[in-house]
């Protein structure tokens, strides 16, 4: 038992040794349109009662693994939002610097926003809404002037300083999500870590997909098969080439974080 325990305290002193920088982030808890099983997107959906309780679970998750930080990042959507400032409640850091951008915003969903998924694949068939949900470069169809939710999402006073009329979605795969996310990792996330600043990101599924596909390396396929369980935090410890040393360490029991993991994958399919 001895050797054991030493084995493990090498093998933490080790890590330590070769991480130079630690990062964390959470998706936002469940909206109240994930609850219903709905493309949410870009719409402006409040977290529902079980998301609150779950970012209020992620803070005092990360209270607990003593966690602290000098800037969080976040998307200009408030689910996303309202799970960092219970986070940092939670963590004893309410007035924390927030930097807010559209560049973590959720991926957006165009002409499927506000359907409700297991609806949307008994008509269409499960085949073609997975390769809507998890095809790496197929968009799904874009969201036209006459959808019930463009007025609400295009001309939200929100984006005034941005995107431009240019950059503005009307409808993203993945791939196009990670284009617009890693500027914003690279050129604002990257320099602050650089700094020696510890860093919180609480965002959406498809926004933090992207980030961690760019540190893992991982291939289309197998990012498209990465679900991440809202309300969560997972842990980073990067190399000084910014390499994992560890990736994507949840904070939380492992039951807990496998059922979440399924709740996600389960989304797309008819009932």
């Amino acid at each position: 038992m001895l050797d054991i325990l030493s084995d493990r305290i090498l093998l933490r002193q080790t890590i330590s040794k070769m991480s130079k920088y630690t990062i964390v982030m959470i998706r936002h808890g469940e909206s109240e349109w994930n609850m219903e099983n709905r493309f949410c997107g870009w719409f402006d959906a409040n977290l529902s009662e079980q998301g609150k309780k779950e970012a209020v679970s992620g803070g005092k998750a990360l209270k607990e693994a003593g966690f602290s930080f000098d800037v969080a990042h976040t998307s200009l959507l408030t689910r996303a939002q309202v799970t960092l400032q219970t986070v940092l409640e939670e963590i004893g850091q309410p007035d924390l610097k927030v930097e807010k951008t559209w560049r973590l915003n959720e991926r957006h969903y165009g002409g499927l926003t506000g359907l409700n998924k297991a609806e949307t694949a008994a008509k269409h068939g499960e085949e073609q809404v997975k390769i809507w949900r998890r095809s790496f470069d197929v968009p799904p169809p874009p969201m036209e002037p006459g959808h019930a939710f463009y007025e609400a999402i295009r001309n939200d006073p929100r984006y005034k300083d941005g995107p431009t009329d240019e950059e503005f979605p009307t409808c993203e795969s993945l791939k196009l999500t990670i284009q617009r996310t890693l500027p914003y990792w690279n050129d604002v996330i990257v320099p602050e870590m650089k700094a020696g600043k510890k860093i919180l990101i609480a965002a959406h599924g498809n926004s933090l997909r992207g980030i961690v596909k760019h540190l893992d390396q991982m291939s289309d396929e197998d990012i498209m098969g990465c679900n991440l369980p809202t309300g969560i935090p997972f842990v980073y410890e990067l190399d000084e080439n910014f390499k994992p040393v560890v990736s994507m360490k949840f904070l939380g029991d492992e039951e807990t974080v496998k059922k979440a993991i399924a709740s996600v994958a389960a989304q797309g399919k008819a009932k």
